[in-house]
């Protein structure tokens, strides 16, 4: 075969902008801000979340390309000296999907994917379902409820715990472990830590009782092949366990509440959505479009100099690619700012795309889908409690969620 010489890397046509990102306007109004900067340019010189400059990549193009680009690496380790400064987690937690490049990435996806099968899931659907119910019969009577305390959040944390293998009795506030991990408190530094000591703690006799006593669960399961084949290490399987529970609570509980709070906000979307309840399922895609639980993607980090929507960026350096300005950018859907349920929304990338596409996107998709159909049916009357304006975000720039969702019957 000829030895053929590899292309040089294109030149940078485009000049990066240092922009300052201001989290209040961030959190009062991001798909403005987001919207401004991708049109000001496709990539930005900003400040992170941890502090550090990182660069953002603002157009759905482009980010999409990012995700399959294997020289942005999710590895810590590609991280130039000095930069990213992200939440130190002890190395029981840490060895997950999200720190992870081939070969280890896909020797572990593939053995998740071996225990979270279809049926495994298909298998689900009925608990939800009763779960649903069982929360809205909590709440009926009271004619009032905040959704998120009540409904949207402990539906997922439910249906997790059962996912895992979690006895009734032994299921903690699992929300507030999340949110010192993902939206910590400034004035409380310390109760990220407590919580990452506390759920270490969990795991890992959680892990010991399930090899004990194996059970139907999805946390045997993966026991089994760390034991019986030893292709998982103990972290690993630590790590996986935890990143479940993160990521499958986390993601869902934003994505019924956001949703919830979209349809209730565009009265005409929701009555469509009443009078034909088939089109649910593409629903749910738009509405992840719309406003989606994460306006970021996990950060990544090049191995090598990348050139990005014509803007060079150095090695090492922290990349975050917009998923915010993706799902609003024009040139990609049009009329981005309309909720519209009867829109074709698929390639939207709110669960990720190529090889770190969310295995767990399936169990998310039935979840939301059985939530709303739930509600909806339920209470014809729905609407919110409170003004709009009097709604709170969670103050992260790197999950979108409510603190609360107040709503009338």
């Amino acid at each position: 075969m000829p030895n053929v010489p590899p292309a040089p890397a294109p030149s940078p046509s485009t000049a990066a902008r240092h922009s300052l990102v201001d989290p209040e306007e961030l959190k009062a109004d991001p798909y403005g801000v987001y919207a401004r900067l991708r049109e000001a340019g496709p990539v930005h010189r900003i400040k992170g979340t941890d502090g550090l400059p990182a660069w953002l990549v603002t157009r759905y193009e482009d980010v999409r390309a990012a995700f399959a680009d294997p020289r942005l690496s999710l590895d810590k380790r590609h991280a130039a000296p000095g930069g990213y400064q992200g939440l130190a987690l002890p190395p029981a937690l840490d060895a997950n999907l999200l720190n992870m490049d081939p070969p280890d990435h896909t020797r572990i996806r593939r053995m998740v994917a071996r225990a979270f099968t279809p049926r495994r899931v298909a298998g689900l659907r009925e608990p939800v379902r009763r779960t649903a119910d069982a929360l809205l019969d909590a709440v009926e009577p009271h004619g009032h409820a905040d959704l998120i305390a009540a409904y949207a959040g402990p539906l997922p944390i439910t249906v997790i715990c059962d996912l895992l293998g979690v006895p009734p009795q032994d299921r903690r506030d699992f929300r507030s472990w999340t949110d010192a991990l993902i939206a910590p408190d400034p004035t409380q530094p310390g109760k990220a830590k407590e919580a990452v000591r506390t759920m270490l703690g969990f795991f890992t006799g959680l892990i010991a009782d399930k090899r004990a006593a194996p059970a139907d669960d999805l946390l045997s399961a993966l026991i089994a092949v760390r034991d019986d084949e030893d292709r998982l290490s103990e972290d690993e399987l630590m790590s996986l366990a935890f990143l479940i529970l993160i990521a499958g609570y986390e993601n869902t509980v934003h994505l019924i509440g956001n949703a919830t709070l979209s349809l209730l906000s565009h009265p005409e979307q929701l009555a469509a959505l009443r009078a034909e309840p088939a089109l649910l399922g593409g629903a749910v895609e738009e509405l992840a479009r719309y406003d989606g639980p994460a306006p970021l993607a996990i950060r990544r980090f090049p191995t090598e100099d990348v050139v990005i929507g014509g803007v060079t960026v150095p090695a090492g350096e922290t990349v975050l690619l917009s998923l915010a300005g993706a799902h609003r950018d024009p040139a990609r859907f049009p009329e981005p700012d309309r909720l519209d349920i009867t829109r074709d929304a698929t390639g939207h990338l709110a669960l990720g795309h190529g090889i770190h596409y969310c295995l767990g996107a399936p169990l998310a998709r039935m979840e939301t889908e059985i939530a709303l159909a739930a509600l909806l049916d339920r209470f014809p009357r729905l609407a919110l409690d409170v003004a709009p304006e009097e709604l709170s975000w969670r103050p992260s720039m790197r999950s979108r969620g409510l603190r609360g969702l107040p709503v009338r019957f």
